[in-house]
């Protein structure tokens, strides 16, 4: 299958090229810029339109059976404002959509968000059977996306992982990286809430799992690992990839709850202290297998990075 990647560059987008090419797929990548870091080889390299305005997808879509698209706005943040996630999560993902119907492309996964369905916490454990309740802008701008898409007629399956974590991970995991390579003991100990977290590894495969399964067609999934994990877990595990001791102390909820009223990130302590368990279930009857063990996983990855980082530095040919 001749596959077009959109974000192809991203932190989802690299591992993704990697699956569909050890699964025997013609891969082309659609890029705005030239890729900081080479693709692998064999990666056939097209331009592609900048979703923030109108472009033409004719060209990049030429050739192609099936379409996965990453690229767009992929984090929260108060200073975009609501029309810029609209525009270009939405609104540019739904021309896509029909650009690959008018060109007679029959497949179409779109990687969405839990947050299409939910706020960052969840009272209970989510399915897609949930009415989706988004709460930010990024999240509305997702949910109309999945909307649109699969009212263009194409063949389309809607992806909404959890939060990820993989070999170059930023944002939150990245801070709670740093924090378990500290040589002190760490006041996370209390924060027993349960999360369910994604391998970036595993989202690659139900990427390619989806495009694969005709029968995914046309429906909903949650993406996440199999068993939620809680902070206390997480931390434990950045620590000893990291060789340090485990030494967690407990620290009354309350102080972590005001410290972050005080510094104006609330919604930090709701990330901290907030479940959000979702299941994979769905996906999983088809015959998916989610990353069975979130810890050791997220352990390989910091390891991996590790070792990369190292290569990177010492350049090519080094000793």
């Amino acid at each position: 299958m001749r596959v077009l990647v959109t974000g192809a560059t991203g932190f989802v987008g690299r591992p993704l090229l990697v699956a569909l090419q050890a699964a025997e797929h013609e891969v082309h990548a659609a890029v705005r810029r030239p890729p900081r870091l080479p693709l692998p080889a064999g990666i056939e390299v097209v331009p592609a339109p900048d979703l923030g305005e109108t472009g033409d997808w004719r060209t990049v879509l030429d050739g192609v059976d099936a379409v996965v698209h990453l690229a767009g706005i992929a984090h929260v943040g108060a200073d975009i404002a609501e029309a810029r996630y609209d525009l270009v999560n939405h609104q540019a993902s739904a021309a896509l959509a029909l650009a690959a119907v008018q060109a007679g492309i029959g497949r179409f996964v779109f990687v969405s968000s839990i947050r299409a369905q939910c706020r960052p916490v969840a009272t209970h454990p989510l399915s897609e059977g949930d009415p989706p309740r988004p709460t930010d802008a990024y999240g509305r701008s997702k949910l109309a996306a999945e909307a649109d898409i699969l009212a263009s007629g194409i063949g389309a399956t809607i992806l909404r992982p959890v939060a990820m974590y993989g070999p170059g991970m930023k944002g939150n995991f990245d801070t709670l990286a740093r924090l378990a390579r500290l040589p002190v003991p760490l006041p996370f100990g209390s924060l027993r809430n349960r999360r369910s977290l994604l391998s970036v590894a595993a989202m690659a495969d139900a990427v390619v799992f989806t495009l694969e399964t005709a029968a995914t067609i046309g429906g909903t999934y949650i993406v996440a690992d199999a068993v939620p994990v809680t902070l206390v877990d997480i931390i434990a595990a950045l620590r000893s990839a990291a060789g340090r001791p485990r030494r967690l102390f407990h620290l009354p909820a309350a102080v972590f709850r005001t410290a972050a009223r005080l510094i104006g990130r609330s919604d930090l302590w709701d990330r901290l202290d907030g479940e959000l368990i979702a299941s994979p279930a769905r996906l999983a009857a088809f015959g998916w297998r989610p990353e069975p063990d979130t810890c050791a996983a997220l352990a390989r990855a910091v390891h991996l990075f590790q070792s990369e980082r190292l290569a990177f530095q010492k350049g090519p040919g080094a000793a």
